[in-house]
């Protein structure tokens, strides 16, 4: 007998019942997990079929018809968002690194603001399917072909991969199937590839049949489930720390990981030294993960990944889809206290691992914490429940994604350049085997992308952040910036992908946050002068005095702001370059900045004073790129209820690191 036939034998000898039921899972959260996936795929369908006789139109299908409430628009981006990335890959890394990696969900809730006020009206003003599409009006055909690509090649080879992979990870961890293989003749298929693909054809039916509305609107009852879950989840690991008192268990961590042995530990701080932890400040660098590229991970994801921003392109008006970001600011500072905290307590167990002896299973890979909590703590029926909010998230962001990567086919490539001509019914039936290619594509490359990560949450930010640069540049100065020229737009494309392969290879170890922002100082820099330079532009009017006025005080306010940033982190660096070896972290304040990532103020100044920039050309040149859009003000006027929204998220953000630095 050959070594597969042993390994077969072996293996068709489990009981996947007995191993099942080893996991602590009991039939009632079975049936619970059922039963809401029949329910899912069932409203899903329900949600997606058009009325006898009528034929679903592209806009219905890729946009929702424009229907979509503030409510939907705001629970369909955090049920987007939110999947095995955040509970398994964030989770993960809270248990690594700690706390501080919240820092992208924190910041994310003030970008959702940012891009509610200034983004989001100028893309919806202009009535855009897809974000590639608005690079074709707005610059040319080239432009958005190589961002439709770039896109397409992120979502199926990075999203879609590893939210499969860090979802069938979970599952697989939580009902005690690691290591299990199904023989198949003498085909030997591993059980976490056989979720991979139930989970791909579940999101894949309803989200092929009935588009964006079936996504968007099962996705209300998703978020639901998946913040409820991740909550519950995170109450009984802390009533486990705490001996049956949750909030005693907060208080057992937090003391445990600031205090004594652990007085270094970075476990429940925000900002991190990278003198307390080299690796973990890799990560998460310190006041980086503030004023860093954390902006550029942000402003990309939230404003210009597909996925995302079509839930707002598809709310019934410009307040709908701003109230919509405000609800999801909220839902987003949550997610701290769902996915990131549990981590957190998972690695105070295992540094008490006398008093949690009985537990079943191992945290074997960082990523392994969130699963291993669920199956260790959670009763019977919320195992269930936490079980199907996780599932919830999974399944959401995939077809999410199938939905937008079908967009992105159909009406950024087969519209534009394979047929021109062609009716709704040929897009829509485009747009579904689109879906179909993706998930068999993405099904094919998982395990060779993904299988040796430990924490596959910085693999995702990391290479998302090769893109996001070029993105925020090419995107956001041509919503904003009438000069800004097409001939630009092509060079930075063509260098961004190259400049951070370039800064992988030659700073490979500074962390990566840093250089996704040295990589867009270039660029930005690049595309203004080569804007400047460019001699293809036409005579436009200027504005009204009024609104000149505001634009140049706002100019001179923002661009003061950031040469005063940059200043600040040239003298803090520069002194710090000088200080004797008796100055440490602990004794002297220049220090300190150094330890914390003060440099991050260079791009951070830059991020804002290029806005200085647009807003001074727009009110004062006579000079415009030929397709460049002319900037209106009364766009970024916003209702009482957006701004007092805004304001109780910067509070809260603002609390949170007071109290947690």
């Amino acid at each position: 007998m050959n070594f597969v036939q042993q390994i077969g034998e072996t293996l068709r000898s489990i009981d996947l019942g007995s191993a099942i039921g080893a996991s602590g899972f009991k039939t009632v959260d079975l049936v619970i997990l059922v039963v809401y996936l029949v329910v899912l795929v069932a409203l899903g369908l329900f949600l997606g079929r058009t009325k006898k006789g009528e034929q679903k139109s592209a806009n219905d299908y890729f946009l929702a018809g424009n229907t979509l409430t503030w409510w939907a628009v705001g629970a369909s981006l955090i049920a987007a968002n939110i999947s095995a990335e955040q509970f398994i890959g964030m989770s993960g890394t809270g248990f690594r690194d700690g706390i501080a990696t919240a820092a992208y969900e924190i910041m994310a809730a003030v970008t959702l603001i940012v891009i509610g006020k200034f983004l989001l009206p100028v893309m919806l003003k202009q009535k855009i399917f897809t974000i590639p599409q608005f690079l074709r009006e707005r610059y040319n055909d080239g432009v958005g072909l190589a961002f439709s690509v770039l896109w397409l090649f992120l979502y199926i080879f990075v999203n879609l991969t590893s939210v499969a992979w860090l979802g069938a990870l979970a599952i697989e961890q939580i009902l005690g199937l690691q290591g299990v293989y199904i023989a198949l003749g003498e085909t030997m298929i591993s059980m976490r590839m056989v979720i991979i693909v139930v989970l791909f054809i579940i999101a894949g039916i309803y989200s092929i049949y009935g588009g964006l509305a079936s996504v968007a609107w099962t996705d209300v009852m998703q978020v639901f489930f998946l913040v409820g879950g991740g909550l519950v989840t995170a109450w009984f690991a802390l009533k486990a720390a705490g001996d049956g008192a949750a909030m005693e268990g907060l208080r057992n961590v937090y003391t445990t990981l600031t205090t004594g042995e652990y007085a270094r530990d970075t476990h429940f701080h925000l900002v991190i030294q990278q003198s307390h932890n080299p690796s973990a400040f890799a990560n998460v660098p310190g006041i980086v993960a503030v004023v860093g590229a954390v902006w550029l991970t942000n402003l990309g994801y939230w404003g210009f990944n597909q996925y995302i921003i079509q839930k707002g392109l598809a709310a019934k008006s410009v307040d709908e889809a701003q109230k919509g970001l405000v609800f999801a600011g909220f839902l987003k500072l949550l997610i701290p206290f769902i996915v990131v905290l549990p981590g957190v307590c998972a690695y105070y167990m295992t540094q008490h691992a006398d008093q949690f002896a009985m537990l079943q299973g191992s945290i074997n890979v960082a990523d392994d914490a969130y699963p291993w909590l669920i199956r260790n703590f959670a009763p019977p029926i919320v195992k269930g429940l936490s079980f199907a909010a996780l599932t919830a998230a999974i399944i959401s962001s995939l077809a999410s994604m199938f939905n937008s990567t079908s967009t992105l086919f159909t009406m950024d490539i087969y519209k534009k350049y394979i047929n021109p001509q062609a009716e709704d019914r040929k897009l829509v039936n485009v747009g579904r085997l689109t879906s179909l290619a993706a998930l068999v594509i993405a099904a094919v490359a998982v395990k060779p992308l993904l299988g040796g990560l430990d924490q596959a949450f910085q693999y995702i930010q990391e290479y998302s952040g090769f893109i996001y640069p070029g993105i925020i540049v090419v995107f956001g100065l041509g919503l904003l910036w009438k000069r800004a020229s097409t001939k630009a737009a092509i060079w930075t494309a063509i260098a961004t992908i190259p400049l951070g392969i370039l800064f992988k290879i030659c700073l490979g170890d500074v962390a990566f946050q840093l250089r996704a922002g040295y990589i867009f100082m270039i660029l930005v820099t690049m595309f203004v002068l080569i804007s400047y330079l460019d001699k293809k532009f036409i005579s436009c009017e200027l504005p009204e005095q009024k609104d000149k006025a505001t634009m140049i005080k706002w100019a001179k306010i923002i661009g003061g702001t950031g040469l005063f940033f940059i200043a600040m982190a040239a003298v803090v660096v520069i002194w710090g370059a000088f200080l004797p070896e008796t100055a440490t972290p602990e004794n002297n304040i220049v220090a300190y900045l150094n330890d914390i990532g003060f440099q991050a103020f260079f791009f951070f100044g830059v991020l804002v004073g290029c806005n200085a920039v647009w807003l001074w050309s727009d009110a004062n040149d006579k000079k415009m790129d030929p397709k460049g859009l002319t900037l209106d003000l009364k766009l970024f006027h916003t209702s009482k209820a957006y701004a007092w929204g805004a304001l109780a998220i910067g509070v809260i953000t603002l609390i949170l690191y007071i109290t947690l630095w």
